[in-house]
Order: structure tokens, then sequence, then C-alpha cells
């Protein structure tokens, strides 16, 4: 794994769970970071809890365009970006409606790629950067009341491909990455017990990942040591896939 010394890495969803998890991992491996999400005060509590120097904070909502352009012009380029921003939402195809369908493509989906094409357009992307696009093992399976956000997530999949192949000619990557069940914020608020959690971990032949197990394929991905690797989906899910 390649040093991250001297890069520059813009993170969203840094104000909790794995977003909050990979900005300490990246600065840790020596980049400067930007941390980007709407809660302010989390994200000052992400920020004073990196290693190093030269980080700051922009609080935005993704999903409001204006807020994205007032951070896109505060914005110095990135050598690296980790879109970790989302949310989920378990619902029934019976159950599903419009709102819903709006909420979770409007952030899991559409937020992430107008933030690429901004950041594209005003060429805050370095050369030889990459993009690494934090999707889910849900995109690939068909796991009962996570059609909204497994499409959602299945969708990112798709735009790597395309993204990879209109960027490379500027040495610029483009992957996602699946996780399997990560013991994060964002599932302890779904009020998930320890019981289920004891269930879903046998499905697991490595048990439940941490959000530090996804964290080292971000550093992978974000590292030279990544530089032949672009439109790529890697899973990992502690060998669930094995089943």
């Amino acid at each position: 794994m390649g040093t991250l010394s001297g890069k520059h890495v813009l993170v969203t969803g840094a104000s909790s769970g794995m977003g909050r998890v990979f900005s300490q991992m990246i600065a840790k491996e020596g980049a400067s970071v930007t941390l980007l999400a709407r809660n302010e005060e989390r994200l000052q509590q992400t920020l004073v809890s990196l290693e190093g120097e030269g980080h700051d904070y922009l609080v935005c909502d993704l999903t409001n365009e204006d807020q994205v352009k007032e951070a896109i012009g505060k914005m110095s380029a990135f050598d690296g970006v980790v879109f970790c921003a989302g949310v989920n939402d378990y619902v029934p195809v019976k159950f599903i409606k419009q709102e819903k369908i709006d909420r979770i493509f409007q952030t899991n989906y559409f937020s992430e790629i107008i933030l690429t094409q901004m950041l594209v357009k005003k060429k805050l992307v370095n050369k030889k950067a990459s993009l690494v696009y934090i999707s889910s093992l849900s995109s690939v399976l068909g796991v009962p009341g996570t059609l909204l956000y497994a499409s959602s997530k299945a969708a990112i999949n798709s735009a790597v491909k395309v993204i990879a192949a209109e960027l490379a000619p500027q040495g610029i990557r483009a992957n996602s990455i699946c996780p399997g069940i990560v013991k994060t914020e964002m599932l302890a608020g779904q009020n998930i017990d320890e019981e289920t959690f004891m269930k879903q971990e046998a499905d697991y032949p490595l048990g439940l990942g941490t959000p530090e197990d996804v964290g080292n394929a971000v550093l992978y991905h974000l590292s030279d040591g990544s530089r032949w690797l672009t439109g790529n989906t890697m899973i990992i899910d502690g060998g669930y896939s094995l089943k």
C-alpha cells in the first residue's frame, strides 16, 4: 500500500460512521483531508480527531445544488475523493412511495453524480487522482426490502464504469467498493438488535465487518498502488458471497 503523504483528499459524509473513520485513516497516512457533510458540530468533532495538519471542513447538504455550488467555490484541487454520504431505508415493494424513491436516489445517486460533474468541470480533480464511491453488497444481491437502496447503489456501480472511461485520458481512476454488513451508526439507527446482528454474522464466514476493514480498501484505492485499477467494483464482504 502506497503512502498518501502530500495528497489532498475530499471525503463526503465525513461527520460520522464510515466517513469519519475513513477520514481518520486517510489523515493518518499523511494526506490533508477536506471533510464535507451537513452537520457542522459533528464535522468539527471529526476534524479535531484527525492526525496531522492542513485539514478543513465544509458544511454542505449534497442534495441542495446551491449549497454544493457554494462549497465548490471554496475548494482547491483534490488527488482523491471518497463519496461516502448515503441513506438507507428498508421498504417492501408494495409500500414504496415516490417520496422515498426521491429521498434515497437524491442522496445516494444524483447528489454524487452532480458533485462529480462539478468537480470535473471546475478542474478540481488533479490528473492521476482517484475517485472512490462507497456502494454496497446489496447492489448485487436480492435482499427483500432493499429495492430502493440496492438500486441506488447499483446505479453508482454502473456510473463508475462510464466515469472511469471518460476520465482515463487524464489518468483519473474511478472505482466503487461494495461492503457487506458493517457495524455502523446507520445500522444502529435501524434499531437492529444484538440478536439480529448475531444471526446475520452467522452468514459471514469471517464475521461482520468494521469500518476499518472497508477503510483499508479505501486507502488502497487512493494510493498509487492502485494506479492500474479503474472502472472496477470491489466486493468486500467477509466471504458472504461464497454462499
